[in-house]
């Protein structure tokens, strides 16, 4: 097939560039150049930026396409855009949406397609629900081939779990307490991105999608402590952890808090069954035990990389030294 990826090398799309080009699909990324992954050998770049139609004009000139997936489409205006862009030139649009425009809390678990979509706590959520309206009705009303995706909490060797990255991961290092949300009892999920892209490069000209919607993630369930443990672990130490409500984290840092009350805090379970009908070959295998050597294992190769927010470091520190002793775990 003729796939255009627009984006193509961020945390999540990097492996299914990866795998599509594997699989010999002729590759188009339309980016602006600009990202330090690497592009897959066989992949043919188009330099543009998708906030701009003109320039995506140009950059297209007469492609059209079997699949077009946006990669960084977050807006009603994005997809608006696209809609306008690609109706005649694609036979398959797939917008990436987020598992995180689920209700919350959850109102039965495991989450499935049909969960019902209200975010209250978190605007990106609700961006993103917003996004999928438009493209509903445009499938509707004028038979614009869409197929959404929506991933969870989905990541690679650069891309720490919890927020605050490496500075949490320092912490641990110095032997000094890292904030866990809640009483970190709360289930979570993390995918691997090569797991990820087994299901997602299944779905692309696949007519059946057309008009649908698929979650893919991972099926190992974790809890918070669980994830901050098996990071420690993977550091070479131990992770003191401080168990913090979310409203307390809300009100020191407003958006560290919108993640956490939209999604974090809120056990979720995922029910994969329609991917695996659509996709056969979908097996996520790949546990975060060894997803966390594999960013401890970047992280350390190079110390370039291994940043210290100060700030988020001293706020952590307040954090803690209001509410530490009373949720010290």
């Amino acid at each position: 097939m003729k796939v255009l990826f627009i984006g193509g090398t961020g945390i999540i799309s990097s492996a299914c560039s990866q795998l599509a080009a594997e699989r010999g699909h002729e590759l188009y990324l339309l980016n602006r150049g600009q990202s330090a992954r690497a592009v897959p050998e066989k992949a043919q770049v188009l330099h543009g930026d998708i906030r701009d139609a003109d320039s995506v004009r140009r950059a297209l000139g007469e492609h059209e396409f079997d699949a077009v997936v946006n990669w960084v489409a977050f807006t009603p205006g994005h997809v608006q855009s696209d809609i306008e862009l690609f109706a005649s030139r694609t036979r398959q649009y797939v917008f990436i949406s987020s598992a995180s425009a689920y209700q919350k809390p959850v109102g039965h678990l495991p989450i499935t397609e049909s969960t019902p979509l209200h975010n209250p706590f978190w605007e990106y959520s609700r961006q993103k629900i917003a996004c999928e309206e438009r493209l509903i009705r445009a499938y509707r009303e004028d038979a614009f081939p869409v197929t959404i995706v929506r991933p969870s909490h989905t990541y690679d060797q650069t891309l720490l779990p919890m927020d605050g990255g490496y500075t949490v991961v320092n912490r641990m290092r110095r032997g000094l307490p890292v904030i866990v949300h809640g009483d970190g009892t709360s289930l979570w999920v993390l995918t691997h991105h090569r797991d990820f892209a087994v299901g997602f490069v299944g779905l692309l000209g696949r007519s059946a999608a057309i008009g649908d919607t698929f979650q893919i993630t991972s099926d190992e369930w974790l809890t918070w402590n669980q994830i901050f443990a098996e990071v420690a672990r993977a550091a070479g130490t131990e992770a003191r952890m401080v168990h913090v409500p979310s409203e307390v984290i809300a009100r020191h840092d407003p958006e560290w808090g919108a993640g956490l009350l939209g999604d974090k805090s809120h056990s979720v379970l995922f029910d994969n069954s329609k991917i695996r009908r659509f996709v056969p070959d979908f097996s996520p295998h790949i546990p975060f035990a060894r997803g966390a050597e594999e960013i401890m294992a970047w992280y350390d190769v190079d110390p370039v990389r291994q940043v210290v927010d100060p700030a988020l470091d001293a706020l952590m520190d307040r954090i803690v030294a209001e509410y530490g002793a009373a949720g010290q775990g």
